[in-house]
């Protein structure tokens, strides 16, 4: 997935936007310094006690975000969709306005020239990622979470599909991964691009009650999408941040696979025990029991996602050393052909 950037269209360029949101100033919180994070799709400003994420006017296979509205509608969605699982942490959208003196204010009664999300910010050292990294996890946090997640998945709605098309869907996504993977630009190891794939299409193919049962037990429902390990909050009060908000058809999975991308975050960062547990909480309160192999299938298909993801972020001009993210994608390529040589 590429991105271009549009013009702005506001008389207020991005450069000038994010020059003002660098100064402390212009906040609320009596801030002293801001931290600007850049990421492909928006910057993200961090004060004392609050966050504010600025979208970027760019354009994609699957969003544009070149006009004010868009813009603003995306952030309101995002608001809403995160809400459901951290409701404390995301206060609102507010606009960027032009004020009639011409300068810019946060939150301000002039003109609009673009929308923030405004959120409360969370202690980095308790978001699972940095906690495994520091060997800081409980099991109690953990059940929390799992129960946080448990509650999410009951309460949304089952999607009704015909069970040929969420298989299609599946094999679809293997299809686009596989020829990010086996392009010879990437210079990824193609025999076990080709394994993985081949074992995956074999699966989907081959074992079609496997997927069918989770269709017919409403078990495909409207989740996070994006159910990674530093987006997971621990503490009594657990939360879970920054959903998949732009394609709502991205996030129509089963819980299950949710839970199976979540244990291969975990693994990836050296606790595979810290996904287990959480899985497999989760799936207890849900009365869910779903098959060895099928959680080993979507382990391996996630895995073999993240590869994707991994080797195409430099190419998107995001952070980064280029063999950093050449080593994530080969870590979880590994972990994608262990998987499916077990699901094999």
């Amino acid at each position: 997935m590429t991105a271009s950037q549009a013009p702005e269209r506001t008389g207020r360029n991005l450069e000038e936007k994010v020059a003002f949101l660098r100064q402390p100033q212009v906040y609320p919180d009596e801030s002293v310094k801001v931290t600007a994070v850049e990421t492909h799709m928006s910057w993200v400003f961090l004060t004392r006690q609050l966050a504010y994420k600025l979208k970027k006017p760019v354009r994609d296979d699957v969003l544009d975000f070149r006009s004010l509205d868009s813009r603003r509608r995306n952030c309101e969605e995002e608001v809403r969709l995160n809400r459901r699982l951290a409701p404390e942490v995301y206060l609102g959208s507010v606009p960027l306005t032009e004020e009639a003196d011409g300068v810019l204010a946060v939150d301000g009664i002039g003109e609009p020239v673009d929308w923030l999300v405004r959120m409360r910010r969370l202690p980095a050292e308790r978001m699972l990622d940095r906690a495994i990294r520091a060997g800081g996890v409980k099991t109690r946090e953990l059940r929390i979470v799992a129960g946080l997640l448990a509650r999410f998945f009951t309460d949304a709605v089952p999607v009704a599909m015909p069970p040929a098309e969420y298989r299609r869907r599946l094999a679809n996504a293997v299809t686009a991964n596989r020829r990010i993977l086996a392009d010879p630009s990437r210079e990824m190891p193609v025999r076990s691009v080709e394994t993985v794939t081949a074992t995956l299409r074999k699966v989907v193919m081959g074992q079609a009650p496997l997927f069918d049962r989770r269709i017919r037990r409403g078990r495909i429902r409207e989740g996070h999408g994006d159910l990674r390990a530093e987006h997971v909050f621990l503490g009594p009060k657990a939360a879970v941040i920054d959903c998949l908000e732009f394609n709502r058809d991205f996030r129509i999975q089963d819980s299950a696979d949710e839970l199976s991308f979540l244990a291969i975050e975990c693994e990836v960062l050296g606790s595979p025990g810290a996904g287990k547990v959480i899985l497999e909480t989760c799936c207890d309160r849900l009365g869910d029991e779903p098959p060895p192999e099928l959680i080993t299938f979507y382990k391996a298909r996630r895995a073999m996602m993240r590869a994707s993801s991994a080797i195409l972020h430099p190419a998107n001009g995001s952070a980064g050393d280029s063999a950093y993210w050449r080593g994530r994608a080969e870590t979880y390529l590994a972990l994608a052909e262990q998987y499916a040589r077990q699901a094999g």
